[in-house]
């Protein structure tokens, strides 16, 4: 018998929770395939690096659900657009909000940089379609002629046409230099959701909610190509780099298709539901979906993915097809022209208007949180660095391997054992042919023990050589060992959330705190802090008294959030008060009646605690781990403590 290894081709890579809301939007970086935002119901937009657990950046400001969101070609800056039909453009290297803009009476539901970059188009429940001069900060030009809302917007590689699809199942075709539209494509019988160009040839691709993926001539403007996805409605489309096929993302498929003639080369089952958005990164597909408040990121190993060959009979086979067609399996075209001029059309209707103090006040109140510094400054370099990450090179993903036991040379063979397991190194192990007369060995694989974790903890002590099989009594006794006081807790963790959020609806902070601090559960103290956090002019000096007992728990505890947000909650304390408590130890004793007592005694009692903290953040700062760098910010910031 031998155990052979099998790398499979799809696989989960990782699933979080990225809001406190329902997600309602999200969108990978089509340049790295590493970087992916999301827009929930909170109302908030947040960055993160694909594979990383914890949030990057969290962007503030809109007062509405996020119904969209767009990274440029560079993913130096992002664009959300909200329910209000706002739009909000942060720049990520520099942290900030560079422009709010106002103009649609509806949800903005589709967006696209231009590739020039200086441009954006969204699109709007409705139906009208704006082209923004991000320079200016007023729309340039509006495109009518769509009759229900635009769900997909997508700029040509030359920068010269805008695509639009619509739930009025149109694909309509737009020239930006002349302002008008230049064809309509009808052939969808629902809702168009997606629409993308090709790389490089005159070629576009849409998909559909009659469950199709069509293809356009953008030379004679007729439909080459129509594709059916048996497995539901198409909702993400992606051209190969080379533009040598067109992938589909439908109900947990993914399918490959090529043109003149019609084909699909390769269908992969994937388990990632509704998948949201497709990338392409190191020859490997990065999907995402979301399902309520979590987000899924897959991985499909296209080196395992047919993307040539001819259809026979349903079977793929891996010679061409004899037709007149280019290298990549299509009939040449005219290529695009990199873009070299801007947009130049007018708006009609004068749109274009000077930035008002509303506008002005709304981006005061729009911010770019850092929650992760580390991941931040490793990712979003300054634009004079060398090297400029999403990285140039990153690894691909490791896949699982599937381990199976084939038979060898067995007298009396048996049934095949079929094992899958996630690899933790690379080795593979084999085991020799062997018969009924040779002794079967146990083959223990070396496996690198997880950091922070008991391996031991998760095994059964009474495991043995000779251990009899389990039955499903006893197997069902182990599932639930420990279930019902897991269910206690989380009851009584419920109740006391439920405590605190009725003292808080008071508008009582300062009672909600002490409420969450007495019930000596430090899960609730972070859930609290994460919400004050949130907001920091909900800090005052009564709370610091209060809660900086608890931050020297949460900076000394073994799970990473707790120090994250102990951090966060010290350094926006240090931030915000430090001058108040130096000022108001070293001013001289007042003459007469000390009106300023109360406030000196608090003072007093936030040094004495910051004092005892400054110890615990000078020894972690000397230790080398993930939050060493948030640490020796600290440090620097308690610096006239250690005086």
């Amino acid at each position: 018998m031998a155990l052979t290894n099998t790398i499979i081709t799809s696989w989960k890579l990782q699933e979080i929770v990225a809001h406190s809301s329902n997600v309602s939007s999200l969108v990978l970086g089509k340049a790295s395939g590493r970087l992916l935002a999301t827009g929930g119901e909170d109302c908030r937009v947040n960055i993160w690096a694909v594979s990383k657990p914890n949030c990057i950046m969290s962007l503030t400001g809109h007062t509405s659900p996020v119904e969209c969101i767009q990274f440029n070609s560079s993913e130096e800056r992002v664009v959300a657009g909200s329910q209000s039909g706002s739009l909000r453009l942060w720049d990520l290297e520099a942290a900030k909000i560079l422009r709010t803009l106002m103009g649609h009476k509806a949800s903005v539901c589709s967006l696209d940089f231009h590739p020039m970059g200086e441009y954006l188009a969204s699109g709007s429940v409705d139906s009208n379609i704006k082209l923004w001069d991000v320079r200016r900060k007023g729309c340039v030009f509006r495109y009518k002629g769509h009759t229900q809302a635009v769900r997909c917007l997508a700029f040509s590689p030359d920068g010269k046409w805008l695509a639009s699809a619509s739930d009025d199942s149109t694909v309509k075709l737009w020239d930006l230099i002349a302002g008008k539209m230049i064809t309509e494509f009808t052939s969808h019988t629902s809702a168009v959701n997606v629409v993308q160009f090709h790389p490089n040839e005159y070629l576009l691709a849409s998909g559909s909610a009659d469950r199709t993926v069509k293809l356009w001539d953008l030379e004679k403007f007729n439909m080459i190509g129509s594709s059916e996805c048996e497995t539901g409605v198409v909702r993400s489309i992606l051209f190969n780099p080379d533009g040598s096929c067109l992938y589909s993302g439908s109900e947990n498929t993914l399918r490959v298709y090529g043109w003149e003639p019609d084909r699909c080369f390769d269908v992969v089952h994937v388990g990632w539901g509704k998948v949201s958005d497709l990338a392409i990164s190191n020859n490997q597909m990065i999907a995402v979906s979301y399902s309520q408040n979590n987000v899924s990121w897959y991985v499909v190993d296209l080196n395992r993915v047919k993307k040539s060959g001819s259809v026979i009979q349903g079977l793929i086979q891996d010679k061409p097809i004899p037709a007149p067609t280019s290298a990549l399996g299509s009939t040449l075209r005219r290529n695009y022209e990199r873009p070299t001029t801007s947009c130049t059309g007018q708006d009609p209707e004068g749109e274009r208007r000077s930035p008002s103090s509303e506008d002005e006040k709304e981006d005061k109140e729009s911010s770019a949180e850092i929650t992760n510094p580390e991941d931040y400054k490793e990712i979003f370099q300054p634009r004079s660095a060398i090297s400029r990450t999403p990285p140039k090179r990153t690894e691909p993903f490791a896949a699982p391997l599937e381990h199976s036991f084939s038979e060898s040379v067995l007298e009396k063979p048996g049934p095949a054992v079929k094992i899958v397991t996630p690899v933790i190194d690379r080795v593979v192990l084999s085991v020799g042919p062997i018969t009924s007369s040779t002794p079967v060995q146990r083959v223990e694989p070396t496996v690198i023990a997880p950091i922070g974790l008991n391996a031991g903890d998760f095994l059964s002590h009474a495991r043995n050589a000779k251990a009899s099989v389990m039955g499903d009594e006893e197997a069902l006794a182990q599932i639930r060992k420990g279930h019902d006081t897991m269910c206690v807790m989380l009851t009584s963790r419920y109740k006391n959330l439920d405590t605190v959020r009725s003292v808080w609806a008071s508008g009582d902070v300062k009672t909600s705190l002490d409420s969450a601090v007495s019930m000596n559960d430090l899960s609730i103290v972070v859930d609290v802090l994460n919400i004050i956090n949130l907001k920091p002019s909900l800090w005052k000096l009564d709370l610091c008294t209060s809660i900086l007992t608890q931050i020297e728990e949460l900076l000394q505890s073994k799970y990473e959030s707790y120090v994250q947000t102990g951090c966060i909650s010290l350094k926006l304390i240090l931030k915000r008060f430090w001058p108040l408590i130096s000022d108001t130890l070293t001013a001289p004793p007042s003459v007469g009646v000390d009106i300023t007592r109360e406030e000196r005694l608090k003072c007093k009692a936030c040094y004495k605690q910051l004092k005892n903290l400054s110890n615990v953040v000078k020894n972690r700062a000397e230790q080398v781990g993930r939050h060493g760098s948030t640490f020796k910010e600290l440090q620097l910031l308690m610096a006239p403590l250690y005086y």
